[in-house]
């Protein structure tokens, strides 16, 4: 019988003592017998991955052809791929951390040597590999299953434009070709937005849908206002809780600053985001699999796919902007124990932190509508050559190119983009709905932070779980549900060693080191390396950061005023910790619209401690705005000869070049030419806040 040769395959692929679920057997009876589509949407752990590895290696018995997995991360890939080789699958990956192998790869896809090949989305529309190779697979593919599929969903928590990919490839399958569709974390919104994006919406379609109560979790939030105070609660509580996990936090900067925090009071901890270098990633994810470590902690770039059955604990330093992103990120922990523990650590600055990822979300239809005209058919143009053309970053130039390639506006082809000259319509109801749904979900997040109900409760709601009545239920193991609450309370000297250790001022601020490409589109006459900059600088804090940033967000959304003795003497301790080549010999204030006071004063005070040479404020010329573009090549543009050369003819060494905040750095690299040029030997930058 077909379901025992599955069953044997999942004792196999699971363990000895592994049997299928009923639904398991739905899905894959659905796909190897009566070849039909299908949408599973269950909680993590519940055995997805069972399922399509067991229907591929059933259709393949039968003679059909290898299936395509399309999945989102690494990490994910490692795991499935090794899941897939203890079943007997023969499974191959391609993706951007094995471009030398592709060859190898695409041919034994060929040549039929292949069971399984696990694709990450950007694939998809790579010009060789969508016209060369996408048309093989789709015309001989036994199976095409989409992995984590509310990515393809602009209402899904995780959307990723090269998802939208995916139903070009669906709709190219033969018609008897079954398609598995799964996910964990999606409300009915997305289910419907997921099957409608895949062709999955029709009669024949099967949809499996789970409940997704996790008895393991058990989940309760610790209200601190201060972020120190959180640091310290985590010092003071991280080796009571069971096992090794994972502390989530927002930012890059906060990762790495809890992560230096734990570590130096002997914590064996590692930071994880997606500045780390893949290699380092996959060794850092062994680490916690082997249990070498006591926790990483990492942004939402250790997320999806990373399988550890055992973890015992995920901390949230910082909340998510939904409780559907928050849920599937507690769910990698308890997936095989009896108790897991789930902290949410919230405070005042994550409103903050989702306004601002919301600021680049979409560009307003006039800014899209430049890089359609900017584009032409017959020539291609690369991201970095567009760049300039645009007033767009290039993280959101990518962004936008890839919705406009999917929508059919553009089309990428070797050597870069070229428009298409199809119609392309800026849905403007669509993306106020969405910002309506962001808006929604945020609050929906500060509701579950506050709520007396019971939190596993809230979360399946919010997820629309179908196993759900309309009356509220108690899952009897949240904070709520037990009336056992966390302690917030931090001991003394726990507070007092994080403080001390937070409150370390000083941030480098590297250098500028080249020009952005195609300068000469927007007739400046600047190229390759930058010889004429400032030298590496200094920032008292990141914006982000956990011990200052608090501080600095406060200080920069306040009324102009002069500087507060605090921060003043923290600028002097990091000037007295600078290893600089040459001693200042003077110091000048970057003219600011928004700041002129504190900007002047902490120059003033500088110059004071320090015996510099006050040389007042660098003026930007009367017919030159402050300039917003967000674009590196419109910023350089607006910044060139933007400041009156003042008169240095009396300063024989560096220069202290002062500002309010470095954002993208050119600024102060423009401003410390002007200086150059007017006679400065070098220049050293300097800035209360950075938001990098």
């Amino acid at each position: 019988m077909l379901r025992d040769d599955a069953e044997e395959l999942l004792r196999e692929l699971a363990g000895p003592e592994a049997v299928l679920r009923e639904d398991q057997w739905t899905a894959i009876e659905a796909l190897v017998v009566d070849r039909r589509r299908a949408l599973v949407v269950q909680r993590t752990g519940w055995g997805k991955s069972a399922v399509y590895f067991i229907a591929a290696l059933l259709l393949r018995r039968r003679g059909h052809g290898p299936t395509v997995i399309v999945s989102p991360l690494l990490a994910l890939m490692r795991n499935q791929v090794a899941a897939a080789e203890r079943a007997g699958v023969r499974a191959a990956t391609i993706n951007s951390g094995n471009v030398t192998e592709w060859d190898d790869i695409h041919a034994g896809v060929a040549a039929g040597e292949l069971d399984v090949l696990l694709v990450s989305p950007e694939r998809l529309n790579n010009p060789d590999f969508r016209d060369q190779v996408l048309p093989a697979l789709a015309r001989d593919a036994g199976l095409v299953v989409v992995d984590e599929a509310h990515c393809v969903s602009d209402w899904g928590h995780d959307f990723r434009p090269d998802y939208r990919r995916i139903r070009t490839l669906v709709a190219d399958l033969g018609a008897d070709v079954p398609v598995l569709a799964t996910t964990a974390t999606a409300n009915d919104r997305v289910v419907a937005d997921v099957a409608a994006q895949l062709g999955v919406g029709d009669a024949q379609t099967l949809v499996l849908r789970g409940g997704l109560d996790r008895e393991s979790l058990q989940l309760s939030v610790v209200r601190l206002d201060r972020a120190q105070d959180r640091a310290a609660w985590l010092v003071q509580n991280i080796e009571s809780l069971t096992g090794s996990g994972i502390i989530y936090t927002l930012t890059v900067s906060a990762a790495k600053d809890l992560a230096d925090l734990l570590s130096s009071q002997g914590h064996q901890v590692a930071a994880y985001t997606g500045q780390t270098d893949p290699a380092e990633r996959e060794q850092l994810e062994a680490d916690l699999l082997a249990n070498r470590v006591k926790a990483l902690v990492a942004t939402s770039a250790l997320g999806m796919g990373f399988d550890k059955p055992d973890l015992g604990f995920v901390v949230h330093l910082g909340a998510p902007s939904s409780p559907i992103a928050y849920y599937q990120q507690v769910g990698r922990a308890g997936r095989s124990t009896d108790r897991a523990e789930v902290v949410l650590l919230p405070g005042p600055e994550d409103r903050d932190i989702w306004r601002y990822f919301a600021s680049v979300a979409f560009p307003p239809e006039s800014v899209v509508r430049k890089v359609i005209g900017t584009l032409e058919p017959d020539r291609p143009q690369s991201t970095p050559a567009l760049e300039p053309l645009v007033d767009l970053s290039r993280g959101r130039l990518e962004m936008v190119l890839k919705v406009l390639d999917v929508d059919g506006a553009v089309r990428r082809v070797r050597g870069g983009w070229v428009a298409t000259g199809e119609p392309w319509v800026y849905d403007t109801e669509r993306y106020g709905r969405l910002e309506r749904a962001r808006q929604a979900e945020q609050q929906a997040m500060l509701d579950y932070e506050r709520t007396s109900d019971c939190r596993m409760d809230f979360l399946r709601r919010q997820l629309d779980d179908p196993e759900l009545t309309a009356e509220p239920s108690r899952c009897g193991r949240c904070d709520n549900c037990t009336g056992t609450y966390r302690s917030s309370a931090v001991d003394e000297t726990a507070t007092r060693a994080t403080q001390d250790r937070l409150d370390r001022p000083g941030v480098t601020l590297a250098p500028r080191r080249q020009w952005p490409s195609g300068m000469g589109k927007l007739g400046v006459d600047l190229s390759g390396k930058i010889t004429d900059g400032p030298q590496p600088g200094r920032a008292l804090g990141r914006l982000t950061d956990l011990g200052w940033g608090q501080r600095l967000r406060t200080l920069l959304d306040a009324p102009d005023d002069v500087v507060p003795d605090e921060v003043a003497q923290a600028c002097v301790t990091v000037l007295a910790a600078w290893d600089w080549q040459q001693r200042p010999a003077a110091v000048i204030a970057l003219d600011s619209d928004t700041h002129p006071r504190l900007v002047t004063s902490l120059a003033g005070r500088l110059a004071q401690v320090g015996r510099l040479t006050d040389l007042g404020v660098l003026r930007r010329r009367p017919d030159r705005a402050e300039v917003t573009a967000v674009n590196s090549a419109f910023r350089v543009a607006g910044l060139v000869d933007a400041w009156k050369e003042p008169d240095l003819a009396a300063i024989a060494g560096p220069i202290l070049l002062v500002d309010c905040l470095s954002d993208t750095g050119w600024t102060l690299t423009m401003a410390a030419r002007a200086l150059r040029r007017a006679g400065a030997g070098s220049v050293l930058p300097f800035a209360l806040a950075t938001a990098n």
